[in-house]
């Protein structure tokens, strides 16, 4: 009977369009990395101030996603949509003409607002009205959506600064949304009810202080300094305030009682440590491509391309072998031969020449598609339909954040290898790759037996 269920086509359409916005806010944090060096000179700044660019964007992202399972609680899903998109467009807009770097920075806010409200809501619509013999194949599929984005930025914002010029990063983005737009009006509908929660202020400010502190401290992580110990202080002071306070409130921002149970907490903790190592190995392997190998950024980001577009296409036949056979077969097989691939870079680490690092990489790339997008869908089977809004709102922030922590803890390794005078900085870098994926392949490991202890032998329904 299961095979019997239909999506219906306005549900595709609703997804689709949520997705196309995903699609728009993480390409286009992943295409403006290449135009860095061009708005430094344009805008006469330096390097630590034009990192704000991805910075306040992530903050923003981080800050705004919690709050999605208050926002579906008390707001029309289509309404959500509606203010996402068109808070997006407007900083888009505001970036396409910005004459100074302030009003650039205030279009990155405005889009950091929009995509934050944007990501999880694709999730909740498909949660909300997909059939349940279904899920695990439309979930990919959203997987799909946001994992081919990385994928092609770098590739596309390398080739529209260099053809076009950077603005034309956000002019082209134009079109697309403005088609989510219309596609979202006409096929968002409502199914949940409404409920009216009180909005608790004291919890978004702990919140801020969380994820601004954390970020910021993470991002500067390679110079040590009083600001970057202050700043982890304040995040870490931050999360406290926010946990002690959600469960003095009767409606929370986020239920965190859902971390007690034990199998859904084991999803999360693997979700967290498994972006961590894909954010981490994307920074590893082009900048070793280019200061070890001696290529440059263009032949860097297609080296990388085909595994990543293996990993995005591959994130829906994940999602339907989970449909047919349950979690644990795709999951754990995908995450073993990432492992696998991880522990071949750490052998040949210190003489990878770029075919090896392709082949190695679509290997890595293979297991994760697999089993990445499968890990959220299989965690949240564990929660209630009432509770399921707040473990997607927990995954989506881990994804951003874990961002954050993985690439600037492998950037910090090798920083502190090239350090060293006496080696060239090809040797340095090589030694520092090395050192920074046997961290990757311990978390490796450790997420795969948490992922073991925490997926249930004949838990599809």
């Amino acid at each position: 009977m299961k095979q019997a269920e239909k999506i219906p086509l306005n549900v595709l359409l609703a997804v689709l369009a949520a997705g196309l916005m995903s699609f728009c806010g993480v390409i286009v944090e992943t295409s403006m990395n290449i135009a860095f060096p061009t708005l430094m000179r344009e805008f006469s700044i330096k390097t630590s101030t034009v990192q704000w660019m991805t910075t306040i964007y992530l903050l923003v992202v981080a800050i705004v996603i919690p709050l999605s399972s208050f926002l579906k609680k008390n707001f029309k899903t289509k309404a959500l949509f509606i203010v996402a998109n068109l808070l997006f467009i407007l900083g888009v807009a505001l970036d396409a003409i910005a004459p100074i770097f302030p009003l650039l920075l205030l279009g990155r806010v405005i889009q950091g607002l929009g995509t934050g409200i944007a990501l999880p809501l694709m999730f909740n619509i498909i949660l909300e009205n997909v059939p349940e013999s279904k899920i695990g194949l439309m979930m990919g599929l959203g997987t799909l959506i946001t994992a081919i984005a990385p994928a092609i930025g770098p590739t596309f914002g390398g080739l529209v600064v260099n053809s076009l010029g950077w603005r034309y990063i956000f002019v082209i983005l134009l079109p697309i949304l403005i088609i989510s737009f219309i596609l979202g009006v006409k096929n968002i509908h409502q199914k949940s009810q409404i409920q009216k929660v009180k909005f608790d202020l004291l919890s978004l400010c702990t919140l801020i202080l969380t994820f601004g502190g954390l970020i910021v401290g993470f991002s500067n992580m390679s110079q040590m300094s009083l600001l970057v110990v202050a700043s982890f202080i304040i995040g870490i002071l931050g999360l406290v305030g926010f946990v002690v306070r959600s469960k003095k409130v009767d409606n929370p921002l986020l239920n965190l009682n859902i971390l007690k149970g034990h199998l859904f907490r084991g999803h999360v903790a693997s979700f967290f440590m498994i972006q961590i190592l894909s954010l981490g190995l994307s920074f590893i392997l082009p900048n070793y491509i280019q200061l070890v190998n001696h290529d440059n950024a263009t032949v860097a980001g297609l080296a990388v391309l085909p595994a990543s577009l293996v990993g995005a296409i591959l994130a829906p036949l994940g999602g339907k072998i989970l449909d047919e056979v349950g979690a644990r077969i795709p999951i754990l097989s995908g995450i073993t031969l990432a492992t696998i691939s991880l522990i071949l870079f750490t052998i040949f680490s210190l003489h990878l020449n770029n075919t090896l690092i392709i082949f190695i990489y679509i290997i890595y790339m293979f297991g994760m598609g697999v089993s990445y997008g499968n890990i959220m869908t299989d965690g949240l089977k564990y929660l209630s339909n009432k509770t399921q809004a707040d473990g997607n709102a927990i995954f989506n922030t881990l994804q951003q954040f874990a961002g954050a922590v993985g690439t600037s803890v492998v950037a910090a390794i090798i920083s502190l290898s090239q350090d060293n005078a006496s080696l060239s900085t090809a040797v340095s870098t090589a030694i520092g790759s090395r050192n920074a994926l046997i961290i990757l392949v311990i978390i490796a490991l450790i997420s795969w037996i948490v992922l073991f202890r925490s997926i249930q032998n004949n838990h599809s329904k």
